[in-house]
């Protein structure tokens, strides 16, 4: 068929051809021909729904009923600080980590902090961790006084390659924090191994992962501690911050606690500097309410990855995650990774914190494409925490699979309300854009 007289029927197909433009009153399709495209009279226009990679309204709605009522419990009961809920909060957590403790705080970064003072990490010692996470993680490390030691990540899980934790071991190295990066546990039987073998403490960054499992044990309850985020993106999520760190030593959790209220040891009494971190009542009532639906909504999410590693498994340039065997994920994102050639040959100095919001490489074009479809998704993380400015004076062995990754990584809408239609949107939306790399 020569140039000029094409005919678009296949409504997925719209982008290489037309520009699709998504009226924000009507949320309806209006086609403009590109130059050169002719678009067939009997061409049916269909609805399009934009997609966010996250709907946090969707769940309120669900439960919002529930959520009210323990929020105004809260506020007629006047406690709102360190109140009985917090406690009953606590307890209920501790029980579904299958922990002995639970001390609840202000965030997931506060969590991984105190649990770093617990364990007297401070100036001098190194902690092994992850380049490929949020930057809280590294943060705390260095907030203690300690120094982050990045080890590269397995290209299929994501998650710290075990492999090469061992030699980075040094006489100074005093803990590991693996981080269950978007809800996929890591091989927990294999770093216990280790750290024991070494005397190291393992902290566990589950902020991504609650109620994720490694070997039918929930994470955050096979480590020495498990910090937990229950900012609201994630799958116990508050509507404020909020974190927790659980554990079976109690020697642990008494520490925290007084380092979490400015070291405190009774009234005006204070034995450590500590700092103020506490969940506040209110999100423990919502956290409370919201624990109860936790499995339910990780086994919606497990459905739809499911949905989409069988539709994109085989469409050319798309790595689907693998999950990892003995494990149980609970995709608080889904992650693929686009495989063409040219992703492999980015230039260094390309990475930047603005790589993810254009450019030319194959999934920043892709990543534009879904975009003109009404399809928003996320990069996480566009540079790996030891290419940070903040970092790039560390001394870390190399990370050529997180740099690569940062390149080539995409994350898909992903939560549990996300409708059958809405998924096969993104499949076939995702199936379309690939044609143009």
């Amino acid at each position: 068929m020569g140039r000029g007289s094409n005919e678009v029927s296949d409504s997925y197909r719209l982008h290489s051809l037309i520009d699709l433009v998504l009226c924000r009153n009507t949320r309806r399709a209006t086609i403009r021909a590109r130059p050169g495209v002719q678009v067939s009279s009997n061409f049916l226009c269909r609805r399009v729904t934009a997609i966010p990679p996250l709907d946090l309204t969707q769940q309120y709605q669900t439960i919002g009923s529930e959520i009210n009522q323990a929020v105004l419990e809260v506020l007629a009961s006047g406690q709102y600080v360190q109140g009985p809920v917090v406690k009953q909060f606590e307890s209920r957590f501790a029980h579904y980590i299958g922990a002995s403790d639970c001390v609840a705080c202000n965030s997931g970064t506060d969590a991984l902090y105190l649990a770093l003072r617990a364990f007297d990490i401070g100036p001098g010692d190194e902690v092994i961790t992850s380049p490929f996470t949020f930057i809280a993680t590294a943060e705390t490390i260095s907030a203690v006084g300690a120094t982050p030691i990045f080890v590269d990540v397995d290209a299929q899980t994501f998650n710290l390659d075990l492999g090469q934790i061992e030699s980075a071991i040094t006489e100074r190295t005093k803990a590991i924090i693996p981080v269950h990066l978007f809800g996929q546990p890591v091989n927990m039987s294999t770093l216990m191994a280790i750290a024991k073998n070494h005397d190291l403490a393992v902290i566990e960054d589950c902020a991504q992962a609650a109620g994720a499992q490694w070997s039918g044990k929930v994470v955050g309850n096979i480590g020495d501690a498990g910090c937990f985020s229950f900012y609201p993106t994630k799958n116990l999520g508050a509507c404020g911050d909020g974190g927790a760190v659980t554990t079976n030593r109690r020697d642990i959790a008494a520490k925290m606690r007084i380092l979490s209220d400015h070291g405190r040891t009774g009234t005006y009494y204070h034995e450590a500097i500590g700092i103020n971190s506490r969940l506040d009542s209110v999100q423990a009532a919502i956290l409370l309410v919201k624990l109860q639906y936790l499995d339910q909504w990780n086994v919606q999410r497990r459905a739809i990855a499911q949905r989409y590693s069988e539709r994109l498994s085989q469409v050319p340039h798309i790595a689907v995650p693998q999950p990892i065997a003995g494990g149980y994920s609970v995709w608080h994102q889904y992650t693929i990774r686009i495989l063409a050639s040219e992703a492999s040959h980015q230039p260094q100095a390309q990475l930047s914190p603005n790589a993810a919001e254009g450019g030319a490489s194959p999934r920043d074009r892709i990543r534009a494409a879904l975009q003109q479809q009404g399809i928003k998704t996320m990069v996480y993380y566009p540079v790996p925490l030891n290419q940070q400015p903040v970092y790039t004076h560390e001394s870390s062995p190399s990370t050529p699979v997180a740099q690569q990754l940062a390149q080539t990584v995409l994350s898909l809408p992903m939560f549990p309300e996300l409708t059958l239609d809405q998924q096969s949107q993104v499949i076939h939306g995702l199936k379309d854009a690939v044609q143009i790399i």
